[in-house]
């Protein structure tokens, strides 16, 4: 199966289905089965965001109860969508849909970066340990 890994708390924002997409600065035209990696690293600033924090408590997390280093989650990638205009508070992909407000705020939407689009998200029952890498890399699951 393929992999991304992806720095909390975005990854598990991602996960939990709270952003709706995930932004890239690459395309990729893989489509299918997806596992979302946690990477070691959380960016503890993002976590101290009202936004942040309040979708995580959500979810009763923290910055401090993050995952991290395991495969939390398994979805399909179905979309890899350019970037065409990008506002400070919204973006226009180039099927014409129109990012809102949240999803801008937990995504890097520069125009020419990507947008991917998955469906079929699943948490995972048991995490799984795993050590990140760049790009889309390979697992046994």
């Amino acid at each position: 199966m393929k992999v991304l890994s992806m720095i909390q708390p975005w990854a598990s924002l991602f996960a939990l289905r709270e952003a709706q997409y995930e932004t890239r600065t690459w395309k990729t035209n893989y489509r299918g089965s997806l596992a979302i990696h946690t990477s070691k690293k959380v960016d503890k600033k993002a976590c101290l965001d009202p936004l942040v924090q309040s979708l995580l408590q959500k979810h009763d997390l923290t910055a401090e109860t993050l995952p991290s280093g395991m495969i939390i989650a398994k979805c399909n990638l179905e979309y890899c969508y350019k970037i065409l205009e990008a506002n400070q508070t919204w973006a226009v992909l180039e099927d014409g849909r129109i990012v809102n407000e949240t999803d801008y705020f937990l995504g890097d939407y520069r125009v020419g970066g990507y947008a991917w689009e998955v469906t079929n998200m699943q948490l995972l029952d048991k995490f799984i340990e795993a050590k990140g890498r760049l790009g889309l890399w390979n697992i046994e699951l």
